[in-house]
């Protein structure tokens, strides 16, 4: 089966700065839902009239993948506001940020603690990799059609690229 919009699709991959070093690997098969929120408008472009077994290499410019980075979104919060247990990497969903943090801080965004000082904490909206060009390695492993279950989910819970509050030590994306 070729890929079309409203498919389940399995990959596998590599995704590599423009230099070469590796950025996340995946190598047992996710699955993703075409025509959702899973995959990047460029990723699900390419995607389109593949197989199983095809490998497709992308070359991603910022504003195909995960933007530009906007200092912006960049807040220096209060240490006070936060647990004592806060460490670099953390992860905060906007809209449940400690009460006390700046009114221009934008709900709908996931931020990152990049730096903890003994009065201060970083807190970085932007995507980890906005700003960066990025190479992807994709492999194929599986087509399916979509159910209508699948479809009106408008994914399979496996976005690539979305960004999900997370523990520390984990700074994988998928």
């Amino acid at each position: 089966m070729k890929i079309t919009p409203q498919c389940i699709v399995a990959l596998t991959w590599t995704l590599k700065d423009t230099l070469g070093e590796v950025l996340d690997q995946l190598d047992e098969p996710v699955e993703f839902l075409l025509g959702g929120d899973d995959l990047l408008a460029k990723i699900e472009e390419r995607l389109q009239g593949h197989e199983a077994g095809d490998t497709l290499d992308l070359h991603l410019e910022p504003e195909d993948a995960f933007g530009d980075y906007d200092e912006n979104r960049v807040f220096l919060e209060a240490r006070k506001l936060f647990p004592a247990e806060l460490e670099e990497g953390m992860t905060f969903d906007g809209a449940a940020l400690p009460a006390g943090c700046s009114v221009d801080i934008l709900p709908e965004l996931i931020y990152t603690v990049t730096e903890i000082y003994p009065e201060h904490v970083v807190l970085d909206g932007n995507h980890p990799l906005a700003g960066i060009a990025i190479r992807l390695s994709l492999k194929v492993e599986s087509v399916r059609e979509a159910s209508e279950e699948e479809i009106g989910q408008g994914s399979m819970g496996t976005g690539f690229f979305r960004l999900e509050p997370q523990a520390p030590g984990n700074n994988t994306l998928h």
